[in-house]
């Protein structure tokens, strides 16, 4: 008589468990960056409505706006953003700030910097100190084209 098999044996379940275990092991912590990674966006989503401010600005005047209150883009905190303001001098950098919410990014800062070519303005996001004051985010948390 033949017996049919019915089921998994122990060692079938323990192998089972153990790869489920791995790959949760290499998933979670990639996960939790791709978070922060979201949170980041979020402020350069602010700054996107900064810059087109200050390209507003820009396109009616010839030069960069003197100060955010010229440049006329919301300077509110929201979300994980503390603040978004303008560099030192002319709004040619804009600068993000992040608040607590979220620990990986408590106070770091990313910035934007505007360089006029042309009659128009080309941005690039950066981390450096000439444009970021405080602490920059680090480089595993930003998108793609910011990364250095």
């Amino acid at each position: 008589m033949k017996r049919v098999q019915q089921g998994f044996t122990l060692i079938e379940l323990m192998i089972v468990v153990a790869i489920v275990g791995i790959l949760a092991a290499i998933a979670l912590p990639a996960y939790q960056d791709y978070t922060v990674r979201a949170k980041v966006s979020e402020g350069l989503a602010r700054m996107a409505e900064a810059k087109t401010s200050v390209a507003e600005y820009f396109s009616a005047n010839g030069t960069f706006p003197p100060s955010v209150t010229s440049a006329g883009f919301n300077t509110a905190q929201a979300g994980y953003v503390a603040s978004l303001n303008c560099g030192v001098g002319a709004c040619n950098r804009i600068l993000v700030q992040f608040n607590n919410k979220e620990p990986n990014l408590n106070n770091m800062q990313v910035g934007l910097s505007g360089l006029a070519q042309n009659g128009q303005i080309v941005w690039k996001c950066t981390t450096a100190a000439t444009v970021v004051t405080g602490t920059p985010v680090t480089n595993k948390y930003l998108p793609a084209s910011c990364r250095t």
